[in-house]
């Protein structure tokens, strides 16, 4: 079995002086190799079978890799992500597809967003009863197929409340069911909305979001959902209810609904002062019952967001320790608070005077909160990109999220059939966040696997290593394993050793962009030559 440790890399390998310069030269002689070898036991191969036996003593190879902090690393709940809108502007493309650097180059945005989010109205979701927007909605079909054929992943927010709306945001059908609402005034426009403790709400809300489960509950497809989505802006709060006394059983209520039906996805919740407490306020004082609330979802495996990311007064003691609380238990997904356009920001107490400084204090609250996501949305992605701002975007590709990759790895270069191969790993976080591979939805899905590499980069085996845990990976603290999985089923001859996270609910392809340098082969990063005898 893979036997883990904090310990130095040197001392991990089992080496002494005589060993040290056999390192250096990235070769160790059969002696030191042998003494690099210990920590035996049963390896796991996935597909591959048990390890057992004493590992063949043999030529090693031991190979560095040095990290990469340049390029940007598109990883599940992890980077940046660029919102949409279910009724894009006719240019939205175009200029996302065009983005100017400071050096006077271009980039298309999607180089740097992995993700595109939408917060939309269940309106526009099923606009007639169980007749759905993504089979019928030509501006919001659109807008996803453009993002799937750019590489980026979908994240949604369901909104159902129309306060602050032009149009109901729950739909029309939802009313003339027997739902009980209210209605409220915006400009001209009256707009219903809901109760959500209202029993028919509740009954078409459900098999609504049974429907968009089966549609989106696919880890390929979908990034993350925000399992909430009630209230003012679907953030949680200014909630009213038929009774307030049911605030708790709401919220049980739609938590657990989206985990029934999204079991492959992970999803998210705002870490909102008011979660779900009735009345108009926005914000103020924390209600005593949010942190519970809070809490209770996250240990169900929800993963923290939050919308107030850069506003000094709303993103405040409250929410820093809510961050800190859950760092490296559960991901924090940021969205800033100030839309430039539309807010005085030389009101925030920082003392912001532009964009660029809003930029900067986003950036400063997101890495107090090792937030695994930032932002770039409607209005505001392009001021990522100026003079004053992109040495902020390229230290978050470079520093934020989760930026993994093998520091080390000691592997023999001469194996036989139905021998154990000792091999060994150490891997290195160079990202203030986590790949978060604990989330209940992704138990056993990420796994460091080392591949027997053919000529033609397909593995001719992958022996997956089940001990290390990446989740447990952190900036500043490498971790080193000893492996030794027995070689069966592969044919004499020469191979490459490589070396993955890979995800093991898609028949173990690597899965996770690693961030270091060195030959890749198929999504392997390449270690060395081996012989199998």
């Amino acid at each position: 079995m893979s036997k883990s440790n904090d310990i130095s890399r040197r001392t991990a390998l089992g080496l002494g002086a005589a060993g040290a310069a056999t390192v250096a030269s990235g070769i160790l002689t059969p002696g030191a190799a042998q003494a690099a070898g210990r920590g035996t036991g049963a390896g796991h191969g996935f597909g591959v079978g048990h390890g057992s036996g004493t590992p063949h003593a043999a030529p090693r190879l031991t190979k560095r890799f040095e990290p990469d902090s340049t390029t940007v690393l598109k990883n599940p709940l992890n980077g940046w992500a660029l919102y949409g809108s279910a009724e894009p502007p006719a240019d939205y493309w175009t200029k996302y597809d065009d983005v100017t650097l400071p050096d006077g180059s271009s980039i298309r945005i999607s180089d740097v967003a992995g993700v595109l989010y939408m917060r939309v109205s269940w309106t526009i979701l099923e606009p007639s009863e169980g007749v759905y927007g993504w089979d019928t909605n030509a501006a919001f079909a659109g807008i996803l197929a453009e993002a799937r054929s750019r590489g980026m992943r979908l994240a949604f927010r369901v909104v159902v409340d129309s306060r602050d709306k032009a149009n109901d945001f729950t739909p029309a059908w939802v009313r003339e069911a027997g739902a009980v609402g209210y209605e409220n005034q915006v400009g001209s426009h009256t707009v219903w909305t809901p109760y959500p403790d209202d029993p028919v709400f509740q009954a078409k809300y459900s098999a609504f979001v049974a429907a968009f489960a089966a549609r989106y509950d696919d880890p390929e497809v979908t990034d993350f959902i925000d399992g909430y989505g009630l209230g003012k802006w679907g953030e949680g709060h200014s909630m009213k209810y038929l009774d307030p006394a049911n605030r708790k059983q709401v919220f049980d209520w739609i938590i657990d609904l989206y985990l029934e039906h999204f079991t492959t996805v992970p999803l998210a919740l705002n870490y909102h002062r008011l979660i779900g407490a009735g009345g108009d306020e926005s914000w103020g004082a924390p209600d005593p019952e949010s942190e519970a609330l809070l809490d209770s979802a996250y240990e169900k495996g929800y993963v923290l967001r939050q919308d107030a990311f850069g506003m000094t007064d709303y993103y405040a003691d409250w929410e820093k320790s809510m961050a800190a609380k859950w760092r490296h238990r559960r991901p924090i997904i940021m969205e800033g608070g100030w839309v430039t356009a539309q807010h005085d920001v030389t009101k925030d107490p920082r003392g912001y005077e532009d964009a660029a400084d809003v930029r900067q204090g986003e950036f400063d609250d997101s890495a107090e909160a090792h937030v695994n996501m930032m932002d770039l949305r409607n209005g505001e992605a392009l001021s990522w990109f100026t003079a004053e701002t992109y040495p902020l975007t390229k230290r978050f590709d470079a520093e934020g999220g989760y930026r993994l990759h093998p520091s080390e790895v000691s592997v023999p270069t001469d194996v036989r059939v139905g021998s154990a191969a000792s091999i060994t790993h150490e891997w290195t976080n160079t990202g203030w966040g986590y790949l978060p591979s604990d989330l209940p939805v992704w138990q056993g899905k990420y796994r460091v696997a080392i591949g027997l590499l053919r000529a033609d980069d397909t593995p001719a085996r992958v022996l997956v290593d089940a001990d290390p845990e990446p989740s447990e990976w952190r900036k500043g603290s490498p971790r080193s394993y000893t492996f030794a999985p027995r070689i069966t089923g592969v044919a004499p001859g020469r191979y490459r050793w490589g070396i993955a996270i890979v995800d093991t609910t898609r028949g173990n392809v690597p899965a996770i962009a690693l961030g270091a340098t060195g030959e890749r082969a198929d999504g392997w990063l390449v270690v060395g030559d081996v012989t199998v005898r």
